[in-house]
């Protein structure tokens, strides 16, 4: 029965072109819209590390106090001191501090200028717990990050520009005229949004080419490349001065597995807090935040408004198409009355009636669907003109949008033909028939 309602719907289309043309350019614009904007809003607003978000988290420390912090939060980073005290500590099963440095690749080889490099300065630690990929060798263990060692993960690219995507493990690279061993190469891992570095603020910025132990930024007293923030008076003029003022700039994460070791590191943080407020480094009582991930991104309001914005007001214009659509379906089901009478009175149920106006609905979704994916297709290469561009590139149109653009286009009309379908099926033979 379903091919012959299908056959029958195909029919009915046939029979009204105008009519269903209408339909299917209001489902196809609505359906169009929406895919569009979600695209970007899924690109900005996903899970960037599904598998291991509720186990990272980022501890804050109030070293400010209330009169410089902003709405009684901690700073988003930790100044020197504090993060070595916590780096000591090793409260966590894993944990790292990391914050953003810039150095030049210096000429070896084919090359006779310098490349620049941006990337962070990391613990051990931080490659197995955000999962980073390696194309070649690894990370540098514990001990090396102890004996401060010249060790260097580099990206795919930066690999490519220097060694031609050779296995470079082992090999040296000079950085900033120090001469580094390549432990690992990473194979193209860039999530987005940054999550492990939202204290910079580049969300989505392209993949880092280095990264180089903490501990031998710290040796080599490398000044961060990317944001620090201070507060009162600035008057340090050496590095020294620098570690000892109250600017932060340093991003921690910890690794916790469960809701009691959640709960130690909180109290942790608590009484490392109230020791300095003791000892008078603090004048106020201890203030610190726990966040995992979702948590850090949504205090961070990583999602541009404009995206949501965008999102609602798509929404809201499908809504419009599909009550346009309501109207257009009751008109075209209610020409066919006599038809309905007569198929009710050779004994046709309206179980019957509500399946072939149902079927008819889902292949005039079809149709939408076909013409909003092609819609889709030309608005995402063109959300430029809405978004920043390093937002509007994350926008892309893969299997899973194709799929979702049918489904929605298919059970959204199918929805709106309900009421229509239902006044069809409440049709009265006996009318119908006595005025035909």
């Amino acid at each position: 029965m379903f091919a012959y309602y299908l056959q029958l719907g195909l029919r009915s289309l046939r029979r009204n072109p105008a009519l269903t043309a209408l339909m299917v350019m209001a489902i196809g614009f609505g359906v169009a819209a929406s895919m569009i904007t979600y695209s970007v809003f899924r690109a900005v607003s996903g899970n960037p590390i599904p598998g291991k978000s509720a186990q990272l988290f980022i501890p804050q420390i109030d070293t400010w106090g209330p009169q410089q912090n902003i709405n009684g939060e901690p700073a988003e980073a930790l100044g020197y001191s504090d993060a070595m005290a916590l780096l000591r500590a090793h409260g966590a099963k894993r944990q790292t501090m990391l914050y953003q440095v810039q150095m030049s690749v210096m000429p070896g080889g084919d090359r006779e200028l310098p490349l620049n490099a941006s990337g962070y300065a990391v613990g051990s630690d931080f490659f197995a717990m955000f999962e980073v990929p390696f194309r070649y060798g690894g990370g540098w263990s514990e001990q090396e990050d102890d004996a401060r060692a010249a060790d260097v993960v580099i990206s795919a690219e930066l690999n490519q520009k220097v060694f031609g995507g050779a296995n470079s493990v082992g090999h040296t690279i000079n950085l900033a005229g120090h001469d580094y061993r390549v432990a690992g190469v990473v194979n193209h891992w860039n999530p987005r949004p940054r999550f492990y570095d939202l204290f910079d603020g580049d969300y989505f910025a392209d993949e880092p080419d280095i990264y180089i132990p903490f501990t031998r930024a710290m040796d080599l007293k490398m000044y961060p490349g990317g944001r620090n923030s201070c507060r009162g008076q600035l008057g340090f003029t050496n590095w020294t001065d620098y570690t000892q003022s109250n600017c932060v700039w340093i991003t921690p994460w910890v690794e916790l597995d469960s809701p009691a070791e959640v709960a130690r590191y909180q109290h942790f943080l608590t009484n490392y807090a109230a020791e300095q407020q003791r000892a008078g480094r603090f004048s106020w009582a201890p203030n610190v935040r726990l966040r995992d991930v979702a948590q850090w991104l949504d205090h961070q309001h990583v999602v541009p408004p404009e995206s949501r914005i965008a999102l609602v007001v798509a929404l809201g214009f499908f809504l419009i198409c599909l009550v346009n659509t309501i109207g257009l379906l009751l008109a075209k089901f209610m020409r066919r009355a006599g038809d309905i009478g007569v198929r009710r009175a050779l004994g046709a149920t309206r179980g019957e009636i509500y399946t072939q106006y149902l079927v008819e609905a889902g292949t005039v979704g079809l149709a939408g669907g076909v013409l909003g994916l092609l819609f889709t297709a030309v608005g995402v290469s063109g959300v430029g003109i809405l978004f920043q561009p390093e937002i509007a590139k994350l926008a892309r149109l893969d299997l899973s949008l194709v799929g979702l653009t049918f489904v929605v286009a298919i059970l959204a009309t199918v929805a709106a033909a309900f009421y229509p379908a239902w006044r069809a099926a409440h049709v009265q033979p006996a009318w119908q028939l006595k005025s035909s």
